[in-house]
């Protein structure tokens, strides 16, 4: 009965840290905190990092990973423990500071289907140089909307639509309708996703039905 009373319950027990670990981990780190002598205290510590690389050791030996595994250590310890790492030691006030604001990227909700690396590619465009390099780039960006509006779109397209569209994203700075610009056909663009189209398994499924009626001996 006595065994009984004595068990301990997760619940009864301190928050892990690093769950990924376990409990013993949390306890060898426990008791690394708990030794006064340097010496003893840094070779333990050592002994736990060794023993939480074995857990994956295809990784054990790289250096960024040993710098993780000793990280890791501190945190355990809630950076308490006093020993000599190999590596720079991350502070807690670091680890806590939140990670600055990504940029959102922009959207452009009228014209959705050409994505938003579209965009990126018109203002690269309007920053070169006027000559036959931004000539070019220029046609390839119109062409590429053109594939893109198909793709989601109608099955044909006017490319005054296009470069209207293009005369709008560049705010004005890119009008090949004034220069008399044609684009590739839509017939072609269609025809190269028709192609790309998996195959069904029509045939197979003839096959199976011609062999459907026929005795197996």
């Amino acid at each position: 009965m006595n065994l009984v009373e004595n068990l301990e319950y997760n619940t009864e027990r301190p928050k892990l840290i690093i769950p990924e670990y376990g409990r013993h981990f949390q306890k060898m780190v426990d008791h690394a905190m708990s030794i006064e002598d340097d010496a003893e205290r840094n070779r333990v510590a050592k002994a736990i990092i060794s023993v939480m690389g074995n857990i994956q050791p295809h990784l054990r030996d790289v250096p960024d990973f040993q710098h993780k595994l000793w990280d890791q250590l501190f945190i355990m310890s809630d950076f308490k423990l006093n020993v000599d790492s190999p590596f720079p030691i991350t502070s807690k006030e670091t680890l806590q500071k939140r990670p600055d604001p990504l940029e959102y990227p922009q959207n452009f909700p009228k014209y959705r289907f050409y994505g938003n690396n579209i965009k990126r590619m018109i203002d690269v465009a309007v920053r070169w140089e006027k000559g036959d390099m931004r000539d070019g780039l220029e046609y390839a960006i119109a062409n590429h909307m053109k594939k893109c509006y198909l793709n989601w779109n109608k099955d044909t397209v006017d490319d005054k639509a296009i470069f209207k569209h293009l005369y709008e994203l560049s705010d004005g700075q890119i009008d090949l309708a004034k220069e008399g610009e044609n684009l590739t056909e839509s017939g072609q663009f269609l025809k190269n996703r028709v192609a790309k189209t998996p195959r069904t398994s029509s045939g197979k499924k003839t096959q199976r039905n011609q062999n459907r009626g026929k005795k197996r001996y």
